[in-house]
């Protein structure tokens, strides 16, 4: 009878003890699964901020990159010109004209002033004996204005009340002298009447162009009477020439 109780005891307790290890287990296993999931989240965390500050981060990353992008597709600003040097210039001031005699087939050159007042000469620009020297060889801009003064005048004959030796007009003339050419070449070319009827008339006669000038051509400014040439102002009679 003993023996057969304590057989029982022993196959009850082999039948119990499959169950126990599986309910622990299960339980291990639980417990593995909670240790998982507390350990993963500082994980998923810090991947979604990761993510979160990387989508705030996007629109910067966009115009940037868009930035980039059009900067590159654009063509390149071309080279500002800078000369290496400057350039010769010169603007020249009347100064009062002594009477001169007339040369030949050449009106009279007048005289400048070249360094007083608003008159100057830079960057290798010569001004010499009446001639403007030209130091580079180029395009240059060529400039004058001579304003004539005189008295009453009437045009035609004596008998009609015309002054003796007063003419019926006056000439400009800027001139190039080269050492080439025998004879001087003339530039430019003004002619106005002066057939007053008024006293104390002023007359201006403006020339400008541009021309292609060697090195040293030299440039005069020549008048049909130097006497009714203004030379009370520099603003009003003034020779001048600039490198383009």
């Amino acid at each position: 009878m003993t023996e057969e109780l304590g057989l029982g005891f022993e196959e009850a307790a082999r039948v119990e003890m499959p169950e126990a290890r599986a309910r622990q287990a299960s339980r291990n296993k639980t417990c593995l699964a909670l240790i998982c999931c507390l350990l993963s989240l500082p994980i998923l965390a810090g991947l979604s901020t990761f993510l979160m500050l990387d989508q705030l981060r996007a629109p910067g990353k966009d115009c940037a990159l868009r930035a980039i992008t059009e900067q590159m597709s654009e063509p390149s600003a071309q080279p500002v010109y800078t000369p290496s040097r400057a350039k010769p210039r010169a603007h020249l001031t009347i100064l009062k004209q002594a009477p001169v005699p007339h040369v030949k087939n050449q009106f009279p050159a007048l005289h400048w002033e070249h360094e007083l007042g608003l008159a100057f000469t830079k960057n290798r620009m010569n001004y010499t004996n009446k001639f403007l020297v030209i130091p580079e060889s180029g395009d240059y801009f060529i400039y004058s204005q001579i304003t004539f003064r005189g008295v009453t005048s009437r045009c035609g004959d004596t008998s009609q009340g015309k002054l003796p030796n007063r003419p019926d007009s006056i000439v400009v003339v800027i001139t190039k002298v080269t050492d080439d050419y025998p004879e001087p070449a003339h530039l430019l070319t003004g002619t106005k009447t002066v057939c007053e009827i008024s006293n104390n008339w002023f007359q201006p006669l403006y020339l400008g162009a541009m021309f292609s000038l060697e090195e040293g051509d030299r440039l005069m400014v020549n008048v049909s009477d130097v006497s009714l040439v203004d030379y009370t102002k520099e603003d009003k009679t003034f020779f001048g020439a600039f490198l383009l």
